[in-house]
C-alpha cells in the first residue's frame, strides 16, 4: 500500500508578491514556504503510515530548488519524493497542473489499496481545484474537506467539515482525499530524519519522462495550454490603523454615525 501526497511550494504571503510581465508569479524572487493545507495532508499520510506501515510518497511540481522542500518532508517521515520539473510545465494553471501531476502519479503506479492526499487549497491561488481535478483525470472517487480519516481494509471513513455541519462519507480505495487544517497538527522534523533525508531518493520526472502519457500534450500543459488568463496581479494595500471611540451608549453611536456619514458610507 502507498499513500501519495501532493505538495506545493507557495510564496510567503507575509512578504511582497512579485509578478512577471505575463501575469504569472515571479517565484524565483520570493521567499517560499510549504503550503499549509498540504502539511495537514502530509501529517495525515504519516499518521496512516504509523498505523499501517505503508509507504508515503510526496509529489511536487516546480523548479529544481523544490527538491529542498521534499527533503524537509523526508525529515518528517516521508519515504520518497518525486519532483516534477520542466520548462514545458512552467506557467500551468490548475487545469494544466492537474494534467501533469495526474500523469506523474499514474506513471509511478496506482494500486487498489493506494490513497492520494492533498491539501484543500493553496494559499497562492485559493482555488481548491487541483486535488479534485487529479481525481477526475485518474477516474478516482474523491472526498473533500476531510476533518477526520479512518481506514478499515479498502474502505475509508471520512468526516467532512462543512460550513453548516458535518458529513460522514465512506469511500473505497484507490481514492483522493483533500485535507483541511482541522484534521491534525503537523509534526516537526526530527534530528534522525534531518540527517537521513539527504540519503533518501528523490525521483525527478521531466517532460521527456511524461511526454508519452495520454494526459500530456503541449496544447494542454504550461502557459499556452492553460485556459485561465490572469488580467492583473498585485500586492493588496496595507490596511490603515483603526479608530477607537471611547465611551458607550447613544453618545458613541451618534459620533460613529457622524463619522460614517462624513465619509459617505451611510
Amino acid at each position: 500500500m502507498k499513500i501519495f501526497v501532493t505538495v506545493k511550494q507557495v510564496p510567503d504571503t507575509s512578504g511582497t508578491v512579485a509578478v512577471n510581465p505575463d501575469g504569472t508569479l515571479d517565484r524565483a524572487s520570493m521567499q517560499t514556504i510549504i503550503n499549509p493545507d498540504d502539511m495537514n495532508a502530509v501529517e495525515a499520510a504519516l499518521t496512516l503510515k504509523d498505523e499501517l506501515g505503508c509507504k508515503v510518497v510526496a509529489f511536487t511540481m516546480g523548479p529544481p530548488p523544490a527538491e529542498g522542500m521534499l527533503r524537509e518532508l523526508m525529515a518528517m517521515g516521508v519515504d520518497e519524493g518525486v519532483l516534477i520539473t520542466a520548462r514545458e510545465f512552467g506557467g500551468s494553471d490548475t487545469y494544466a497542473t492537474s494534467q501533469i501531476i495526474a500523469a506523474a502519479i499514474d506513471t509511478y503506479g496506482v494500486e487498489p489499496e493506494d490513497i492520494i492526499l492533498a491539501g484543500r487549497q493553496a494559499i497562492d491561488g485559493d482555488t481548491a481545484q487541483v486535488g479534485p481535478q487529479i481525481a477526475e483525470k485518474l477516474h478516482l472517487p474523491q472526498v473533500t474537506y476531510a476533518g477526520e480519516i479512518k481506514k478499515d481494509g479498502d474502505v475509508l471513513t471520512v468526516k467532512r467539515i462543512l460550513e453548516d455541519g458535518y458529513m460522514t462519507v465512506k469511500v473505497h480505495t484507490p481514492c483522493m482525499i483533500t485535507c483541511i487544517k482541522e484534521l491534525n497538527a503537523p509534526r516537526y522534523m526530527n534530528v534522525g530524519g534531518i540527517f537521513s533525508c539527504y540519503e533518501m531518493p528523490v525521483v525527478t520526472m521531466t517532460y521527456d519522462t511524461l511526454k508519452d502519457h495520454p494526459l500530456i500534450d503541449k496544447s494542454t500543459i504550461g502557459l499556452l495550454g492553460s485556459p485561465t488568463n490572469i488580467l492583473t496581479s498585485f500586492t493588496p494595500p496595507q490596511k490603515g490603523a483603526g479608530m477607537m471611540l471611547p465611551g458607550d451608549g447613544k453618545e458613541t453611536t451618534d459620533r460613529l454615525a457622524g463619522i460614517l456619514a462624513a465619509k459617505h458610507i451611510i
